[in-house]
């Protein structure tokens, strides 16, 4: 039985997503997987000789995502990887790539007889897009768990204060109580505040860097009872009531437009499935007309008006709060 190209396109995509869990997990196990109970920084310290080895490296992986970088393709994977706060750096990021790119180039030369150029575009798309899915996916599941993680230790905060604790000390408290992924940021931020940075600054660059509303909120908070005055503990407390409140609300939406969007979802690859199946169970349906020159400019065209379809249908479904 011959297969479609489409078809081994397909399978090329699906075994590459599948090489790169792979490949992490073999490199670097789950040392950053933030579903996981157990805190990063306090594994660090059992690895380490001590907590200020364990916070150390904790600083040089966020510091590696800060620097800048003139190529639009890189500095949208270096945000991803910021938010993500993977172990391992953007341009090893970029060497995944290639060698995805290029296993993707060799399985399509072995297994198809495309043009060159047309071998070389693909594997392109390939490499980039099973990199960035794979990073965008980890972003969100940590900027998931930070704004799920933030009411709560914001009362700890708040606890701290009323007790008598300077804010440092209250939000280094936080960071010990709270798991990861706001635990280590927590901590880090109380050891840049016992150093000497503005409280509101070091919180200012934790939300600009996870792109975190609520973070902002809990940045501005800070600053204005610096320069202000006023008792920190009540800002902070009505600050919590808001940060719950709002993310009940989003939970809400979520809730409501989740059909919208699985409709949305399941539109744009009902015919990606309905052509892989009959390709499957009829291999030879597209033959009088692979050949015509116009078959695979509409292709083309199919495959990007469903894009702009589950695009359109993730922005009407993307209610601001």
């Amino acid at each position: 039985m011959e297969f479609s190209p489409l078809l081994i396109y397909a399978a090329i995509f699906v075994a590459i997503l599948l090489l790169i869990g792979a490949i992490y997990l073999l490199l670097f196990g789950k040392s950053i997987e933030h579903s996981n109970a157990i805190d990063r920084r306090l594994n660090l310290v059992e690895k380490s000789v001590g907590k200020a080895d364990a916070l150390e490296q904790l600083r040089k992986e966020r510091a590696r995502k800060k620097s800048a970088f003139v190529i639009p393709v890189y500095g949208v994977l270096q945000e991803r990887a910021a938010k993500a706060a993977l172990s391992i750096s953007v341009k090893t990021l970029f060497l995944l790539m290639l060698l995805i790119g290029s296993t993707a180039f060799v399985a399509m030369t072995i297994a198809t007889d495309i043009a060159l150029i047309a071998r070389v575009v693909l594997a392109g798309i390939l490499g980039y897009s099973s990199v960035y899915l794979w990073v965008s996916r980890k972003a969100k599941k940590r900027v998931d768990a930070i704004e799920e993680q933030l009411a709560e230790a914001i009362d700890l905060i708040v606890r701290g204060l009323r007790v008598g604790h300077p804010f440092g000390s209250a939000i280094a408290m936080a960071g010990d109580e709270v798991p990861d992924p706001l635990g280590s940021e927590f901590r880090l931020i109380s050891d840049e505040i016992a150093y000497g940075r503005d409280a509101g600054e070091a919180i200012s660059e934790f939300a600009e860097r996870v792109d975190l509303q609520d973070l902002r909120f809990l940045a501005v908070s800070v600053s204005i009872q610096q320069k202000s005055g006023g008792n920190l503990a009540d800002i902070l407390e009505g600050l919590s009531k808001v940060v719950r409140a709002r993310f009940k609300l989003f939970r809400r939406v979520r809730a409501i437009t989740a059909e919208a969007q699985w409709s949305g979802k399941f539109l744009s690859a009902f015919p990606i499935i309905a052509m892989l199946l009959m390709l499957v169970l009829k291999p030879d349906y597209y033959d009088d007309v692979k050949d015509m020159a116009i078959f695979m400019p509409l292709v083309i065209i199919v495959l990007f008006l469903l894009a702009i379809n589950l695009l359109y249908m993730r922005k009407m479904t993307n209610l601001k709060v």
